[in-house]
């Protein structure tokens, strides 16, 4: 099954060896760090606990855009509310049936922030959707192998669960298409000299995420870059004129 796991600036190894653990218990061998603090390491290997296998496949880079450029659907994981992002919140049940059925249509990727920050808001504008596990108010922060393990299984329970989702058409738009999509529009913004009053990027990073929660197809992408390459050329004929 095509879901990666991709754990962001991971400070402690031994998490990673629990998130290993995790993982292996429950089906799922793709594991992608990103700038992990030791890696290799032996306090990894232990806590891994027979998962040995999935850490020496695990893929080490040093970017989250790098780490989701061919991924379909990319979720967030947070233990705190992001009010500044305007996503639907998802509990691990309601966002697993997503996540299998962009999967089913090649690869989506759930990602999880630093242990004691989470992801910064410059990763979170490369994912579509944010996903919350409910927990005692009073006391809300679960270890990082504590959340890979509730959504791993949350994803297996789902892909259990008949009725299969139905298969896309076409393919979700890799996430590398969609930072293409939302560059090209932020040129196009500045060329008709619509501005966001708040000035800044806000309106730019406010259209993204319309983007990123439309779950565009690959076809979807073409026509809107389509749009806008012709909004500029009907500008530089008009220009030229």
């Amino acid at each position: 099954m095509p879901i990666r796991f991709v754990l962001v600036e991971t400070r402690h190894p031994g998490n990673i060896g629990a998130a290993a653990r995790a993982l292996h218990t429950m089906g799922f061998d793709e594991l992608w760090l990103v700038s992990p603090a030791a890696f290799p390491h032996a306090e990894a290997t232990a806590r891994a606990s027979g998962a040995d296998g999935l850490l020496l496949r695990a893929r080490v880079v040093g970017s989250l855009r790098e780490a989701v450029a061919d991924c379909g659907l990319v979720y967030a994981t947070s233990a705190r509310p992001r009010t500044a992002y305007y996503w639907p919140e998802l509990t691990p049940r309601e966002a697993a049936p997503r996540v299998l059925a962009a999967a089913a249509d090649g690869t989506a990727a759930v990602v999880f922030g630093t242990e004691r920050t989470g992801l910064s808001n410059e990763d979170l504008e490369l994912c579509g959707g944010l996903v919350r596990i409910p927990a005692n108010p009073a006391f809300e922060s679960l270890n990082l192998a504590q959340a890979v393990q509730v959504l791993a299984y949350e994803l297996r329970c789902a892909a259990g669960v008949p009725p299969a989702p139905p298969a896309r058409e076409v393919p979700l738009a890799p996430a590398a298409e969609l930072e293409r999509l939302n560059a090209h529009l932020a040129e196009v913004l500045v060329e008709v000299g619509f501005t966001d009053r708040l000035g800044g990027p806000h309106l730019s990073r406010r259209l993204a995420r319309i983007f990123g929660r439309a779950e565009l197809d690959q076809h979807e992408v073409n026509i809107l870059r389509g749009f806008l390459a012709a909004v500029q050329a009907r500008r530089r004929r008009a220009g030229s004129g």
